[in-house]
């Protein structure tokens, strides 16, 4: 069975601040680096336990390259680097996955008890809408997954995301909480040792149940709306192919769902 798990930083356990995410140049930056691979290791621990013989795990936070080679465990392989390609460049990646799974994601902009909230921009304040429902980061790469008929099976991140993750996708994901949100950059976390244990189990759970869990999939074509927080921000936007609505709001329609970020 191949797995492929796509990762982010902001729900990673131990991550609560925006200096551990932003500032690669810090040393707050490379603390959460380690942090990443704890969970990443625990994961593909977990996996490996429940009888996967494909792991392939993706660096899928900012420009890429956060992971830690030396710390990887050798049971995974792991898509990473800097200067990326465009993602659909290397969708065969996800061609012959069986499952997929999301870790340390967080919650859409907007939600008001989410842990470092936002939709692709952590500064720009970009919110998205497919089909007329808003949607986050983790429904994103979901309709991504679902287009090559892979279901989600697991996730983790905070109290939001986990909630935000069984809205979008359903009862029977595995939904992993390493910390409880109470603001952006406040919260209960769990700590990283315990949230291992937490992420290894939900591995072992989420590949037992996975014939429960079904692709996130959107009636075709869909319709999609971006907007930006203020009028500066949009009138320095180059859409490749959306229209333009208002001040803040442009719409596009997309015939094949893996184009849903291209605007």
């Amino acid at each position: 069975m191949r797995v492929i798990v796509d990762t982010d930083l902001e729900g990673i356990s131990g991550i609560v601040c925006w200096e551990q995410c932003r500032d690669f140049a810090s040393a707050m930056y490379q603390s959460a680096r380690g942090l990443l691979m704890g969970d990443v290791n625990a994961l593909v621990e977990g996996l490996l336990a429940a009888g996967a013989d494909d792991i392939v795990v993706m660096d899928g936070h900012g420009g890429g390259f956060n992971f830690i080679p030396e710390l990887m465990h050798p049971g995974a392989r792991y898509f990473t680097g800097r200067g990326r390609s465009p993602w659909l460049a290397w969708a065969e990646l996800y061609e012959r996955a069986d499952v997929g799974i999301l870790l340390g994601y967080h919650a859409m902009a907007g939600t008001p008890d989410a842990i470092l909230r936002h939709t692709q921009s952590s500064r720009g304040g970009n919110r998205y809408w497919y089909n007329g429902r808003e949607s986050g980061e983790l429904a994103q790469d979901a309709i991504i997954m679902g287009s090559f008929g892979i279901p989600v099976i697991m996730m983790s991140g905070d109290s939001a995301a986990c909630r935000e993750a069984h809205a979008f996708l359903g009862s029977d994901i595995t939904a992993v909480e390493v910390k409880k949100s109470y603001g952006e950059e406040f919260g209960l976390l769990t700590a990283p040792a315990k949230a291992h244990e937490l992420i290894k189990e939900g591995a072992v759970h989420a590949l037992q149940n996975a014939a429960r869990c079904v692709p996130y999939a959107l009636e075709l074509p869909i319709r999609g709306r971006l907007r930006f927080p203020d009028k500066s921000t949009a009138d320095a936007y180059h859409p490749s192919r959306s229209t333009r609505i208002d001040d803040y709001t442009f719409e596009a329609t997309f015939e094949n769902a893996r184009d849903i970020y291209f605007f």
